[in-house]
């Protein structure tokens, strides 16, 4: 098993538990929210984060350009491109 699958299990794990737990608390204004869905989910997204933090890349775009969507393609199937990626992390 790689690091990265070692690491995206923890964050996996760790964000099935939080979810729950946030959507209990929650509250509602009395409008109905959409809830769409991503083409990446909040583990996967928390996994490439957590990567940028623990590689020696400055810079994130680098690493995505460079890194996540050359080597890590395969792990992240429905990897969006970088612009896109950055609207996810601005909705988180």
């Amino acid at each position: 098993m790689s690091n990265l699958d070692k690491l995206f299990c923890h964050v996996d794990d760790w964000t099935r538990k939080f979810e729950l737990l946030w959507q209990e608390k929650l509250l509602s204004n009395g409008v109905a929210r959409r809830l769409r869905s991503k083409s990446l989910c909040l583990s996967e997204i928390m996994t490439i984060l957590i990567a940028f933090h623990q590689n020696s890349y400055r810079n994130f775009k680098h690493l995505y350009l460079n890194h996540v969507q050359q080597y890590w393609r395969l792990a992240f199937p429905k990897l969006p491109s970088y612009p896109f990626f950055v609207t996810f992390r601005k909705e988180e």
